[in-house]
């Protein structure tokens, strides 16, 4: 009850922000902002849009992967209008695809530039099943491999940047709340909604990949360590907030869920305040493996915070990708 009151009435936590902080004001202090590039996945809409358009504000360079160019120009211009001496850059990629992933990354490293700051915001929450053209169930093949594998290729150039630049690079996966409710072996789970062994439940399967997210922040941060690499590696819930994520979903039962949890839900600026906080802000200064909410730290499910199946997943991934792509890159296992 104390908890739920807090997050009503906005009250700071620790870190002197709280639920109704907005993504400017985290920022407001962050100086150093304007020397880094930043990757944004999902930043056409909604929370990504935000987060690109607040980093863009204070003077980062975006590198936006985007599926639909249409939509990216039109953010671009967007950032623009606010934000005339923007650096923007537009690359092609599709999440669900590991050889879309694949190019996005040579193209990136092709421009020769640094990067700092690498936020796995992109989400999706398809209302019917459907796999990949890997022969991956979509929703942990575009929430959660896409970005195992991004990170993997990119965390090289990130640990160079990091090294010749004096600037901590930070890794940012956006998952939820909602990576609490599910329960079980997630790798059995995996195989059994994929081959159509079991029924297809969209929310089951939104949140093994959100679960996902966390775990693979708390393996990867393990790794950086293992490198010795000026890099931290954070996971983030944004809190409860309508955007287009739940475009495949929209009738009765999603409105009527908006209108019940209407005290709860943020604002598209108070939702991007937390990915913010832990990408930039000088207090999360080396922060590594652990999960924010309302822009303060909080303890994920207790299947989220096992570093067993952390591994196990991180494996997992490793011998999928192997398998499905036959990506030469390194293993940190």
């Amino acid at each position: 009850m104390f908890m739920t009151v807090k997050y009503l009435i906005g009250s700071a936590g620790p870190s002197g922000f709280g639920s109704r902080s907005t993504a400017e004001e985290v920022t407001e202090a962050c100086t150093h902002i304007s020397s880094i590039t930043a990757i944004i996945t999902g930043a056409t809409s909604g929370i990504g849009a935000e987060t690109a358009r607040i980093l863009a504000k204070r003077g980062a360079r975006l590198i936006l992967p985007v599926r639909s160019l249409t939509s990216a120009e039109e953010m671009k211009a967007r950032i623009f209008s606010e934000c005339s001496g923007s650096d923007i850059i537009i690359l092609p990629l599709d999440l669900s695809s590991l050889a879309s992933v694949q190019s996005f990354v040579s193209r990136f490293l092709s421009l020769g530039l640094p990067l700092n700051l690498l936020i796995n915001n992109a989400g999706k929450f398809p209302d019917r099943h459907a796999v990949s053209e890997d022969g991956i169930e979509m929703t942990f093949a575009t929430n959660y491999l896409g970005h195992f594998l991004l990170t993997k290729l990119l965390l090289e150039n990130m640990a160079e940047t990091a090294k010749e630049s004096g600037i901590e690079g930070r890794i940012v996966n956006v998952s939820s709340t909602v990576h609490s409710w599910f329960t079980g072996d997630g790798i059995q789970y995996l195989d059994q909604v994929t081959h159509k062994k079991i029924p297809y439940d969209p929310t089951k399967a939104y949140s093994f990949s959100k679960l996902a997210n966390v775990l693979h922040a708390k393996a990867l941060s393990e790794r950086i360590n293992e490198m010795k690499a000026n890099i931290t590696a954070n996971c983030v819930n944004p809190g409860v907030v309508r955007t287009h994520l739940t475009r495949d979903r929209e009738g009765l039962m999603t409105d009527l869920m908006f209108f019940i949890s209407s005290k709860f839900i943020k604002t598209i600026p108070q939702a991007a305040a937390t990915t913010c906080y832990v990408a930039v802000h000088p207090a999360m200064t080396g922060v590594s493996g652990k999960y924010f909410s309302d822009c303060n730290e909080l303890m994920p499910s207790n299947l989220a915070s096992n570093s067993k199946e952390a591994l196990r997943l991180w494996n997992f991934s490793d011998k999928l990708i192997a398998e499905k792509a036959q990506v030469g890159v390194k293993s940190f296992v």
